[in-house]
């Protein structure tokens, strides 16, 4: 495992790294973000050889990433050195092969154009320097190579039970429109037929509730404020 120097980041709450190594999580919010992007990457090829999870977490969405994309290395970028360990005991468990890197996504300790596909999934929302992050992820990616985002956005972050349960920056939470143009600005080639905006019931005003407890219908959707962005980015 390789540490870097850290820059300003949110860290999250102890409630938020329990919750990030539980079944709820890898079922019901990891692996459909990861089937959503799945179905946005154009040219999709049978290998990506190198693919980076940035704000890995607990690790559980390395066998997801291995099976889907048959990488030959996976690269494990997370700030926080106790999620590192949590995460090193999971890949362990799942028999995946793993490279730990525990730094900030605004100091990749990898080369330039070194890798296939970045993976991000609910890390963006944790970061200050947002901007400078994505400048890394473009230099680290080779030249074809797939940014997978998948974020909360502000409207999510700012409801009540979020800011009781988990901690953001909240100065820098970002409508799924400006995550959008950030990519975009950023160099990264995202047409709007390789964006989506899921409506997990999670990220729902009540959290689900009416649907799976009161077993009532959904609460319509409000498309002009969507709570979840996903996005496939060509560097």
């Amino acid at each position: 495992m390789t540490t870097t120097t850290s820059t300003a980041h949110v860290p999250e709450t102890k409630f938020g790294r329990w919750f990030l190594n539980t079944v709820i999580w890898g079922q019901y919010v990891l692996e459909p973000a990861i089937k959503d992007l799945e179905r946005l990457i154009p040219a999709r090829r049978e290998s990506y050889p190198v693919i980076v999870d940035v704000g890995c977490g607990s690790g559980r969405a390395f066998k997801m990433l291995a099976d889907r994309f048959a990488p030959q290395r996976l690269v494990g970028v997370d700030i926080d050195p106790t999620m590192i360990a949590v995460a090193s005991k999971r890949t362990a468990k799942d028999g995946v092969s793993v490279d730990f890197l525990c730094g900030s996504s605004s100091q990749l300790a990898l080369p330039d154009a070194s890798a296939d596909m970045i993976f991000c999934h609910q890390t963006f929302h944790h970061l200050v320097d947002q901007e400078n992050a994505l400048r890394e992820f473009r230099r680290v990616l080779k030249p074809g190579g797939l940014l997978l985002l998948s974020e909360s956005t502000r409207r999510y972050i700012h409801t009540w039970i979020i800011k009781l349960l988990f901690s953001h920056p909240m100065e820098v939470q970002r409508t799924a429109a400006e995550y959008v143009a950030m990519v975009r600005n950023a160099g990264f080639n995202t047409p709007d037929t390789q964006v989506s905006h899921p409506y997990f019931w999670w990220s729902r005003d009540d959290v689900g509730i009416r649907q799976y407890i009161l077993r009532q219908a959904s609460p319509p959707r409000d498309d002009k404020d969507e709570t979840v962005i996903s996005l496939v980015a060509v560097r």
